[in-house]
């Protein structure tokens, strides 16, 4: 395997694999609890997260990378912030194109790769990622990128999770909600979308461990990061998500390690 993710004699690299997963997903992608905000709690819940480690928008610039539908810019718009998002994937574009016009918002979405975002260096107060750090093949470049285009004492803010280490306890919940899903006393759950193709792609990121926060942490600080800090108390949000998931799912989601960092390009 290549640096760039290419596997040797293959012109379909795994960044293309991930786009193309992601491309895929987007119809169906708000529809699941966990992506779209479901409840006005959930969407409170976000903005304290959000406020308490960015602060308030008062107009500063803020960059949504992997916006996706964009779900976190609308979140960011909320709270003031003159959003701009950026997606590999035309789908998800288009769905959040279409959300934010419906919505009578002003953010800007255009196609862009998180690892070479062509933005002015120096242009963004803030940026916001969620779940994207999981799927990066080249983290370190990733983190030089965005530092390359904060403005000095700038914020980061990284929301993801490590969705490859399954706890003894999460493995005891998954084990037992199976087992009453086959004696008929509770309703069988809908199987993971594209679960082969996810597991595929997850085995072959950098973080095929596991993101862990301790780990992204490190990079970032290697990346040339200041006051790089992991907020692992989610579990307003988690509490708001888990009334649109069934009871084992709940539980198994609030026992994922789950975590938000942020870091602040050096001031000088």
């Amino acid at each position: 395997m290549q640096s760039d993710g290419t596997a040797d004699g293959a012109n379909f690299t795994l960044r293309d694999e991930i786009r193309a997963y992601w491309s895929a997903r987007a119809a169906t992608f708000d529809q699941s609890p966990g992506h779209e905000i479901f409840s006005e709690d959930e969407r409170a819940a976000w903005h304290a997260l959000i406020e308490r480690h960015l602060g308030p928008g008062d107009g500063r610039n803020a960059l949504d990378l992997a916006s996706g539908t964009g779900v976190m810019s609308h979140l960011m718009d909320d709270l003031g912030y003159r959003v701009t998002g950026i997606d590999w994937s035309e789908p998800m574009l288009a769905l959040a194109r279409a959300k934010a016009s419906a919505r009578g918002r002003t953010i800007r979405f255009h196609l862009g790769d998180a690892e070479t975002t062509l933005e002015a260096d120096e242009s963004y107060d803030v940026i916001v990622t969620r779940h994207l750090v999981w799927t990066l093949v080249d983290p370190e470049a990733c983190f030089r990128e965005w530092l390359r285009v904060l403005k000095p004492g700038g914020r980061l803010l990284v929301i993801d999770g490590d969705f490859v280490t399954i706890g003894h306890t999460e493995r005891l919940v998954k084990r037992l909600a199976a087992i009453l899903e086959r004696m008929g006393l509770t309703e069988p759950q809908a199987p993971p979308v594209m679960a082969d193709t996810h597991a595929s792609i997850m085995s072959r990121v950098h973080f095929s461990g596991g993101a862990r926060a301790e780990a992204v942490a490190r990079l970032l600080e290697e990346a040339g990061f200041s006051a790089v800090r992991t907020d692992t108390d989610l579990r307003r949000i988690h509490k708001a998500q888990a009334k649109n998931f069934g009871f084992f799912k709940a539980v198994a989601r609030g026992l994922q390690h789950r975590y938000a960092v942020v870091a602040q390009k050096p001031a000088g």
